[in-house]
Parts: structure tokens; C-alpha cells; sequence
């Protein structure tokens, strides 16, 4: 790579994230490529400001269905997985699936099998029936901040009274428990501020 100053970098010297995000532009830039995408977690080595970006070029890769099929508009499909709040909360209710374990017994013998369901009053919720829907409430914990329950046991095992809370607070500060920064978080709830 060479940056705008003419620096060369080997790829050696650049990070998982950036050698990630250039295979992907060279991809969205290559019209002959065709067919599916898999990624998991595409959000892995990028700086939490850059997901936007990386989600954006994904959406770019992928044919876009309200254009005919052509040299600029490929034949291309791209899934990824995730279990990044980041992510869930930037993609569009209709592209998301959420991927569920369900018991199911046949032949008298029970397994988990995986089970894909949809967002409630999106196209694929319009599909033939049998369409599993999944409630938006399944997917909190994906869309707020996570509120940690003080009466759970510590590394150590031992549940800590408020009292005892109070004071390992005061001693362990996060990032979010600092009300000068909640403001600054995308999605803090406001009654909490």
C-alpha cells in the first residue's frame, strides 16, 4: 500500500482491520466478481468509528435490488454474522436475522437445530407462511447499553451487597459509569444520564 504522502507499506506492516477494508474495496471496485460473500464478525480489527464504513461498503458490494442486473450492479450477495451491538444497531431491519437454537424432537429423539427468523413488519415477514418472527425485545440486548445486575456474583464468586457495590465502584470505574461520557454514548438510555 502507499499512502498519499508516497510512503510504501508492506502488508505485513498493516493491521488485520485495514488489510480487511482494502480486499473489500478492491472487491466493491471489481465488476467480473460474482456470487456470495461470507464474513464473520467484519467488525474485528476495525476502530469502532470505522463500522459505518465497513457496513456501508458491504451494502455496496452487494447487488442492489432496485437496480437491473449490469456491469454496474453485479450479481452478488453478501452475509455476514455478528454479535457486535455496533453492528445490529446500524443495519437495516429488513437485512437482519437472528439465528436461535430451538429444541425439536423427531422420531421420538430430541436436538437443538438452528433456527433464522425475521424482524417483524419487514419484507420477509410478507414471505409464504411457516416465517419465523423474531420480537425486536429478543434483540436489546443488541441496542442498549448493558445494565449489570449488582446482586451477581464477582470473578471471585461472592455476591457483594449495594453497600459493598457501592465501594467497588468507586475503586473500578468503567467507561460507562461515567456520567460525564454517557451523554457521548450512541443509545444510553436518558433516564440514566
Amino acid at each position: 500500500m502507499t499512502a498519499r504522502n508516497g510512503t510504501s507499506h508492506p502488508a505485513r506492516a498493516l493491521s488485520d482491520g485495514t488489510l480487511r477494508f482494502l480486499a473489500l474495496a478492491v472487491l466493491e471496485l471489481d465488476s467480473q466478481a460474482q456470487g456470495l460473500l461470507c464474513l464473520e464478525e467484519p467488525e474485528n480489527g476495525i476502530h469502532p468509528e470505522r463500522i459505518p464504513k465497513i457496513l456501508k461498503l458491504l451494502q455496496d458490494i452487494a447487488t442492489d435490488v432496485d437496480e437491473a442486473i449490469g456491469i454496474d450492479n453485479p450479481l452478488r450477495q453478501v452475509i455476514i454474522n455478528t454479535h457486535s451491538p455496533s453492528v445490529v444497531m446500524q443495519v437495516p431491519d429488513d437485512s437482519l436475522l437472528v439465528a436461535e437454537l430451538k429444541e425439536t424432537v423427531d422420531s421420538g429423539k430430541r436436538f437443538k437445530r438452528v433456527s433464522f427468523g425475521c424482524l417483524p413488519d419487514t419484507w420477509r415477514q410478507k414471505e409464504p407462511e411457516g416465517v419465523n418472527i423474531v420480537p425486536k425485545g429478543k434483540l436489546l440486548a443488541y441496542l442498549n447499553p448493558v445494565v449489570i445486575d449488582k446482586s451477581e456474583p464477582d470473578s471471585n464468586g461472592e455476591v457483594k451487597t449495594s453497600q459493598q457495590s457501592k465501594v467497588t465502584q468507586t475503586k473500578k470505574r468503567r467507561v460507562v459509569d461515567r456520567n460525564d461520557l454517557q451523554p457521548l454514548i450512541p443509545g444510553f438510555p436518558a433516564e440514566l444520564v
